[in-house]
């Protein structure tokens, strides 16, 4: 019996489990929803700036001086993590902290040994990690999402600028979860600074894309100065917007997840307790089946 007892506890702490599992699914889902419309209504916008960018970076060649797309030998190198502020959302996380070390083991190895890799860790999941591992942390911002908006997203770009125009580092990059469905999620690596001169995208061999120019009023380097800053706002922006929309999937795919997992376990738990019980009658059948024979001899 005290078998059965141990049984009927663990089922019952079970079922508690699943309900908090499933209300956290419930609340996920729901921000899901408002993170989901956020980005993909964002996004037009954001490949319209990138697609007017191309073509005016394209038709600017180099006459004209940008101090965002400074060429210099990496000396000094900022890799900025977006994770989250909480866990329970499966891999979400641990893929971009992944993604970061291999960017600062490959691509920056030599440097790393020698401390020149710091990192910039946007969400508390980021900061633990990195600290954990004893890296440079430059910047932790874990407050973001409490209140995520243009404005707030701006002021961190600005100080990414103004740490790249100042000579502190020399290459930028931006590590986050891209926002593909509720059920994936996808570990990019954004270039942010410097900027990179415009592939040509063409359809085929031989073949160059046409780029659109512009009539600039008053004048393209004024336009160029004031829309790169802008682009470069947006592209952080549009990151952690993914991020956000990335956690609540991630965290509903997870608690799913784990909802069925514990409705199979109450399902063999309750298998198990039956078992036990009809041994367990079966016995005290038998033990007095033979106490009356017993008896009647």
């Amino acid at each position: 019996m005290a078998n059965l007892k141990e049984i009927r506890l663990r089922i019952a702490s079970v079922v508690s489990t699943r309900q908090i599992t499933a209300a956290m699914k419930m609340v996920a889902a729901a921000k899901l929803k408002k993170a989901q419309d956020a980005i993909v209504n964002f996004r037009p916008y954001a490949q319209k700036m990138q697609e007017i960018m191309l073509n005016v970076a394209t038709a600017a060649g180099n006459e004209d001086d940008n101090v965002y797309a400074e060429d210099r030998d990496h000396q000094q190198v900022l890799i900025v993590a977006i994770t989250s502020n909480r866990g329970l959302c499966g891999a979400f996380n641990s893929n971009v902290i992944k993604e970061a070390m291999r960017l600062a083991e490959t691509h920056y190895g030599e440097l790393l040994p020698q401390g020149k890799v710091w990192f910039t860790a946007i969400g508390k999941k980021a900061h633990d990690a990195l600290k954990q591992r004893r890296l440079p942390i430059e910047d932790s911002i874990p407050d973001i999402f409490d209140r995520l908006t243009y404005e707030n997203a701006a002021a961190i770009a600005q100080q990414l600028m103004d740490a790249f125009t100042e000579g502190q580092y020399d290459s930028i990059d931006i590590v986050y979860n891209r926002f593909i469905n509720a059920a994936s999620q996808r570990v990019v690596i954004q270039h942010f600074l410097p900027l990179l001169p415009p592939e040509d995208p063409a359809p085929n061999a031989g073949q160059k894309k046409i780029y659109t120019d512009y009539i600039y009023e008053p004048d393209k380097s004024f336009i160029i100065n004031e829309l790169i800053p802008q682009n470069l706002r947006m592209l952080l922006y549009q990151a952690l917007l993914d991020s956000v929309a990335s956690e609540h999937g991630a965290r509903m795919t997870s608690m799913h997840q784990a909802t069925d997992n514990a409705s199979q376990l109450i399902s063999d738990l309750t298998l198990q307790y039956n078992k036990e019980r009809q041994a367990s009658i079966t016995n005290e059948l038998v033990e007095i089946v033979g106490g009356a024979e017993a008896q009647v001899r």
